[in-house]
Parts: structure tokens; sequence; C-alpha cells
């Protein structure tokens, strides 16, 4: 997953944005391997939104199968989910970024 103080400078960086809740960084079975939320919170998202994910990446394939899924935003009253899918071979990490709707962009 590359080089810990690079990732470590990444998660400091997106943190520090205002109305950024939370950060996770999960693989392709929707375990998370870097968090910045509570276990309970962390489970919940990493295993939601790599679901989501993968469906939106099929619906993507399937409406042109040339193209692919690179970001997702998905926008709800209180909170907005940015998801940065990395699509490799045999190797896939979700970085998904939480913050509060209020705040956002």
């Amino acid at each position: 997953m590359g080089d810990t103080a690079a990732i470590d400078e990444t998660f400091k960086r997106l943190q520090s944005h205002k109305g950024v809740l939370g950060v996770i960084v999960a693989n392709a079975d929707g375990i998370a391997i870097r968090t910045t939320f509570d276990n309970e919170l962390t489970v919940q998202y990493a295993a939601l939104v790599t679901h989501f994910t993968v469906k939106s990446r099929s619906v993507v394939r399937k409406l042109d199968p040339e193209n692919e899924l690179k970001f997702l935003r998905i926008r709800s009253k209180k909170h907005e989910i940015m998801i940065a899918p990395e699509f490799e071979r045999n190797c896939e990490y979700y970085l998904i970024l939480v913050q509060d709707q209020a705040m956002g962009v």
C-alpha cells in the first residue's frame, strides 16, 4: 500500500480540511486497513461503501465497457461521502472520506 510516512501525511492532510469527520482506507473485502473513525463506524462505512462502489463500477462498465469508475460522491442531508477506488491488477483499495454536509464543498 505504499510508504507509511506518505500515507500518514495524506491522512493528516485530509483530516485537516474543514468539516472532515473521518477517513478510511479499506481493501477489496471491505476491511479497513487504516481509519480515523471508531471501530463501529469504520466497520459500517467500510463494508457498505465498498459494496456500493463495486456495484457502481459494474454500472459504469455495463454502460461503456471501455470506461472505468474513478471517483464517487454521495451527498445526503447530513454528510457527504467521497470515495476514490483504486482498481489495479489483483488489488483493490478504497479511500473513503466523510465530511459534514454543512461544511462541505
